[in-house]
């Protein structure tokens, strides 16, 4: 029996993939990228914003045609989509056999059973369940990089978000799991962690009663193997003096943080439900610059929240201006049904979203473009990912690009590299958001 595996949505979704992964293959089934050799499909959903959701329908819809066609046997739903939908699943999509719940993801390999076995039953936990780590991955991400989920949930409720309602609240994952995955992942050749959750900065509040993301950071950085340590998703109110200065000396520490901030203008920044202000985002940034004058910042936004006036997009517009960030991602306001946000008033039309987005994402690229030539001349570690077909030329990333988001550093090159390997190399030229080098030789 084959298995199709689709994961869509973020890389805390992948996490869950490659653990269900990992308990279907201990179970003896074998696995296909291939729909016409598949038997059963499983579909790990998303539901974060409506294109994802879209996504995930028609990825059920599809998967749900092959199944009338009897080319395949079963389809299973799992993830936020399927947690969240789970009765219109049922209702408009019969062709699935059986549902995951977000906290089910342990029961996957019952729900194959039971399907193959003509029976239809779906699986929910709580969906504050406690959280581990700690089950065999089958890594998809190459093997030389793989990312750590250290917590499930957020307690945060932003108005705009669903993430509470089909993830649960915050529960940090007990560090000793966490180790021992780490561990395991070392031993499997992974060389780089990326950490990931809802919120990494809250890590280990629920547990020991304090933030602890600079404790597991000095711990995770004893494991030999792991060259690379990076941290997405920290919350701009929760960044600590602490964590600052566990970013700048631990050496294994990637000098990046991804900071969603989502806006600058306060009145909107209060609609939204966060935590910050524009004072107190540009307090944080240069703060975090004075003391790792190499970071690299990354941020999101949204566009055309309801309420946002033109004033409200000009403030947005100057801060990007003058914050300079190194990566900045632009998303169009999506009115998710049950979230506060949804039912306010003065919903901002779709054209003014997407024209406000389109403004902050062009000034967004004259920056990034500058950043890019600013690097010429500089000599920096870069992590091989991989060969240009037919060209004597590697891709590698720096430490100031995580994988899927970022940027490439082309290396052009007659040495024998391999995926994984670190290198030095000079940077000798940009393009666009990407850069161009050549081995160091010292």
């Amino acid at each position: 029996m084959k298995i199709l595996f689709v994961s869509l949505g973020c890389d805390k979704n992948l996490v869950d993939s490659e653990r269900m992964l990992g308990m279907l293959q201990r179970r003896g089934y074998d696995f296909t990228d291939d729909e016409a050799e598949a038997d059963i499909v499983v579909v790990n959903t998303c539901c974060f914003i409506n294109d994802a959701k879209e996504e995930s329908i028609n990825t059920l819809l599809q998967m749900g045609e092959l199944k009338k066609e009897g080319r395949i046997k079963a389809l299973i739903a799992a993830g936020c989509l399927a947690q969240r939908y789970r009765e219109e699943i049922q209702k408009e999509i019969p062709e699935v056999d059986a549902i995951l719940g977000t906290t089910a993801i342990d029961r996957v390999v019952s729900a194959v059973d039971e399907v193959l076995a003509g029976q239809k039953q779906n699986h929910y936990n709580d969906i504050n369940a406690k959280p581990t780590a700690g089950e065999k991955r089958v890594v998809t991400t190459g093997g030389h990089y793989a990312y750590l989920k250290i917590a499930e949930g957020c307690d945060k409720h932003c108005t705009y978000c669903i993430i509470p309602r089909v993830r649960g609240n915050y529960r940090s994952i007990p560090m000793e799991e966490l180790l021992a995955e780490a561990g395991e992942l070392a031993g499997m050749g992974v060389k780089e962690l990326i950490l990931v959750a809802q919120e990494t900065t809250l890590y280990g509040v629920d547990l020991y009663g304090e933030k602890s993301l600079s404790k597991l950071l000095h711990e995770l950085a004893q494991i030999g193997g792991i060259y690379w340590i990076r941290l997405l998703y920290c919350y701009p109110e929760e960044i600590t003096d602490e964590l600052i200065e566990t970013i700048a000396t631990e050496p294994k520490v990637c000098h990046y943080l991804d900071i969603p901030v989502q806006h600058a203008s306060d009145p909107v920044l209060k609609r939204m439900g966060r935590r910050t202000n524009e004072e107190e985002l540009r307090t944080m940034i240069d703060r975090i610059r004075e003391r790792i004058p190499d970071i690299c910042l990354r941020t999101t936004l949204i566009s055309g929240f309801p309420g946002e006036t033109k004033e409200d997009h000009e403030e947005l517009y100057r801060f990007v201006n003058e914050m300079e960030f190194d990566r900045l991602g632009v998303f169009t306001y999506s009115q998710e049904e049950d979230t506060p946000a949804a039912a306010m008033a003065d919903q901002v039309e779709e054209p003014v979203k997407e024209s406000r987005r389109d403004e902050l994402m062009e000034l967004q690229q004259a920056i990034a473009f500058e950043k890019a030539e600013s690097m010429i001349g500089r000599v920096l570690t870069v992590m091989v990912e991989g060969k240009v077909a037919d060209e004597e030329t590697y891709v590698t990333r720096t430490y100031r690009d995580a994988p899927g988001v970022d940027g490439y550093l082309f290396v052009n090159t007659t040495a024998n590299l391999m995926t994984g390997d670190f290198v030095r190399v000079q940077v000798t030229d940009s393009n666009e958001y990407d850069l161009i080098g050549e081995l160091y030789h010292e």
